[in-house]
C-alpha cells in the first residue's frame, strides 16, 4: 500500500444539534461510536440507523476500521449524525460511484445533510408556533 492509502481520513456528520467525526483508515472492519463497538450499542433503535451504510458497502467495509466520535442532540440525532459520517467516509474513502448511488437510494440524507431544525420559542404562546387566542366581542 502506498502512504497515500495508510493515512487516516476525517469525515463530519450532523444531524439537529448532534455532531459527529468519523475517522477511517485501513483495518479488519472493526466500527466504533465514542469508544463502543457498533453492534454492543444498548439502542436497537440507534445500532440499526448507524449500521444501514456499512450494510450497503458490504464486504468493503472489512478492509478499513472507523471511529465515530458523537457529541450533542439526543440519541436518534446522534444515530443519524453518526451514519452520515460513515456514509461519507466510505464514499470518500473508497470513490466509489457504485456505492455512492446505493446510499442515495437507501436514503439521499446521508450524504447531503438535512437541513430541518427546531424552531425556537416566541413570545405570546407556549410554543414556536401557537398562540393564547384572544376575542374582542
Amino acid at each position: 500500500m502506498s502512504s497515500a492509502s495508510r493515512k487516516m481520513k476525517l469525515f463530519t456528520g450532523s444531524r439537529k444539534t448532534a455532531r459527529a467525526t468519523a475517522s477511517i483508515e485501513p483495518g479488519v472492519g472493526r466500527v466504533r461510536v465514542n469508544g463502543f463497538l457498533v453492534e454492543a450499542l444498548p439502542n436497537e433503535l440507534s445500532r440499526e440507523i448507524i449500521l444501514g451504510p456499512l450494510r450497503l458497502a458490504g464486504d468493503s467495509r472489512y478492509k478499513v476500521n472507523i471511529d465515530v466520535t458523537v457529541k450533542g442532540g439526543g440519541y436518534v440525532g446522534q444515530a443519524y449524525a453518526a451514519a452520515m459520517a460513515i456514509a461519507r467516509a466510505l464514499t470518500g474513502y473508497f470513490k466509489s460511484m457504485d456505492l455512492k448511488k446505493k446510499i442515495i437510494e437507501f436514503d439521499p440524507h446521508l450524504l447531503s445533510g438535512d437541513p430541518r431544525q427546531s424552531e425556537p420559542k416566541k413570545f405570546g404562546g407556549p410554543g414556536a408556533r401557537r398562540r393564547e387566542q384572544k376575542s374582542y366581542r
